[in-house]
């Protein structure tokens, strides 16, 4: 019973110290950011494991990297030397079509990994890429040249009407009734709408949004 009651207290507390660092998904973390994620899921496990740590000993060091991490995110925003020493700086490997061989060496990346990534992204050649660069979370952004981009509205000169995430209003069966306002619409109008399609109770919807026309798109619940 204490085992569990440590683990939820340290479960709550490295989620709490996550959401202090911001919202990121794992691709996209810098260096810094993934060495204080490691840190903080193995500190937590040092009280699960033996039960003579005080809890303490595992809460402390952990919001201690959060507070690291959070003074570190301010250098890198008032310092542009401290981003280039604790984040990095992007690196362009391909440049005019060209592969820049000298800096794929340097960051010890082979041609079949960058082909790799470029398949990933939609491109079957180098011959179709302008540019390539290897981001600060190392993730490779490919700018491809003018005759393989992707037809948009402004190159067929068409100005379509904006349109905006629909809101979700329903979800599992539970109203939400915050998102009526941002949907522009009142609970009366929208079990009218319902009465349409002969539902009652909002527990038989499992998905429902409004879009900007105000358009209900119904998922019935299984």
């Amino acid at each position: 019973m204490t085992t569990f009651i440590r683990t939820i207290v340290l479960y709550i507390c490295v989620v709490a110290a996550m959401r202090i660092m911001g919202k990121r998904q794992l691709g996209e973390l810098q260096p810094s950011e993934f060495v204080i994620a490691l840190m903080i899921s193995e500190i937590a496990t040092i009280p699960i494991d033996k039960q003579e740590t005080p809890l303490l000993h595992g809460i402390i060091p952990i919001f201690a990297l959060v507070l690291l991490e959070l003074f570190c995110s301010v250098l890198v925003i008032k310092s542009e030397t401290m981003r280039r020493i604790i984040t990095g700086s992007p690196v362009q490997i391909i440049k005019d079509g060209k592969i820049m061989m000298k800096r794929l060496k340097g960051l010890r990346i082979c041609i079949d990994d960058v082909m790799e990534q470029l398949r990933l992204a939609g491109y079957s050649a180098i011959s179709e890429i302008d540019s390539a660069i290897i981001e600060t979370n190392g993730q490779l952004s490919v700018i491809p040249k003018e005759a393989q981009r992707p037809v948009v509205c402004s190159d067929l000169n068409l100005s379509p009407k904006q349109t905006h995430v629909p809101h979700t209003v329903i979800s599992d069966g539970v109203l939400r009734k915050r998102n009526l306002e941002g949907a522009g619409i009142s609970e009366e109008w929208l079990r009218q709408k319902l009465a349409r399609y002969n539902i009652k109770d909002y527990k038989e919807i499992a998905y429902l949004c409004v879009t900007d026309d105000k358009k209900i798109v119904i998922q019935i619940a299984d």
